[in-house]
């Protein structure tokens, strides 16, 4: 196959990768990639057929933490961290058990199913009122305008920010995203420093006033006499953020993108609105809003279809690529918002399976149906190949996407 180095991080790749993902499915299944210069680590494994990608998600010779993996010859080449990043070295994402499954432990009781389920009120009256605006300007980007500020209002809430942050909050989190893709990283520091300083000052005003919310419950979490360190408050609370609102920002504008170019599953869709379940799970398989896995590191040499990956190499685990493997999905290719049995990766498998899975689907469910059924004549402002697509390591959305009605 062509060896021509690609780079996954660029706006033109992630307007349509599925090509590249087919050809290495067949051709290449374990593919080394030079990362962009831009990201500091060289070298980088995508791993691309759906057994394999479920295999690396779930068998733990795949490690998160780079020191559980790198020899200390290898860990002496890991670049230099500036000190205000390492609390974000520390998240559960980055963790492995004992330390991830207890860190899981303390936040989990706040997105169970039941709990979400009682959010969707909300969801649906913030659904409601965004659309009541956008009508009244007769179009939208339905990024800026609906996608975005519906999950973070959202997950603001849970936390307990107030509502008038919630733009800091979301440029923080674009500054956090533009990290791993930045060839600067100095120029984010100052932006950084403001956002830990914030959230320093809400985890002390929780601890002094406590409140119904997920930050005086992660101050207050205890199992037994373990408790969090100020630390890992901090990583988790960003963790949450970002991950809770920006995956879900892709997921409805994508989907709604998706059905835009494929009218007769809208019209499907609007007719039969009970099938708004399987339909967010096949625009969660067929856009996949985080295209790749996060970071995994070989404990030892394993070797996957014919490969050998030596140890302490970074491994990326394509999703985006798996979801559409035909030996996993008949017609991987086509959008059917009926599909049965459908198997998708989009929210991860094993141990760190997204925690916030339920509160994704549900806001996902009500946005975009809410959507197609109010606004029946919705239609690009235009033409689908100028639509511009946000130039990031992992995740796979818009930067916009105007539409009129």
């Amino acid at each position: 196959m062509t060896k021509k180095q690609v780079d996954i991080t660029a706006p033109t790749f992630k307007a349509n990768p599925f090509p590249f993902y087919a050809q290495l499915r067949a051709e290449a299944p374990v593919f080394p990639i030079k990362l962009p210069h831009s990201i500091s680590r060289q070298r980088a494994w995508l791993i691309t057929r759906y057994d394999d990608v479920l295999n690396a998600l779930k068998d733990d010779r795949f490690v998160k933490d780079r020191r559980h993996a790198m020899t200390p010859e290898q860990l002496k080449k890991v670049p230099w961290i500036p000190p205000m990043f390492k609390p974000l070295e520390h998240t559960m994402l980055d963790l492995d058990s004992p330390d991830h499954t207890r860190l899981r432990a303390l936040v989990h009781k706040a997105f169970t199913p039941r709990l979400i389920e009682q959010m969707r009120d909300q969801i649906q009256a913030l659904t409601d009122e965004l659309l009541d605006g956008a009508e009244r300007s007769g179009g939208m980007d339905v990024i800026a305008d609906f996608a975005l500020p519906l999950p973070l209002t959202m997950i603001g809430r849970i936390l307990g920010v107030p509502a008038q942050d919630n733009q800091k909050f979301h440029r923080w989190s674009k500054t956090l995203i533009s990290a791993g893709t930045n060839r600067n990283l100095l120029v984010l520091i100052p932006s950084i420093m403001s956002f830990m300083g914030y959230l320093k000052k809400l985890i002390k005003e929780r601890r002094a006033h406590p409140k119904d919310d997920l930050v005086t419950a992660l101050v207050q979490a205890k199992d037994g006499s373990d408790q969090l360190s100020e630390d890992e408050i901090l990583a988790m609370i960003i963790l949450l953020l970002v991950a809770g609102h920006e995956t879900t920002v892709n997921l409805i504008g994508s989907g709604t993108l998706a059905l835009l170019e494929h009218p007769d599953q809208r019209a499907l869709l609007r007719s039969e609105p009970s099938l708004i379940k399987t339909a967010i799970e096949e625009l969660l398989r067929f856009v996949c809003p985080v295209e790749m896995a996060t970071e995994r590191y070989t404990r030892e040499e394993i070797t996957i279809a014919q490969t050998p990956i030596p140890r302490g190499e970074l491994v990326l685990a394509v999703i985006g690529s798996a979801n559409r493997d035909a030996n996993a999905f008949d017609h991987p290719d086509s959008l059917d918002i009926t599909r049965k049995n459908n198997k998708h990766l989009a929210f991860g498998h094993g141990a760190h399976f997204c925690l916030g899975a339920s509160l994704a689907r549900l806001e996902g469910q009500i946005a975009i149906s809410t959507l197609i059924q109010r606004m029946p004549n919705l239609c690009l402002s235009l033409p689908p190949d100028q639509l511009r697509w946000r130039g990031t390591f992992l995740l796979r959305g818009l930067e916009a996407l105007p539409v009129s009605f």
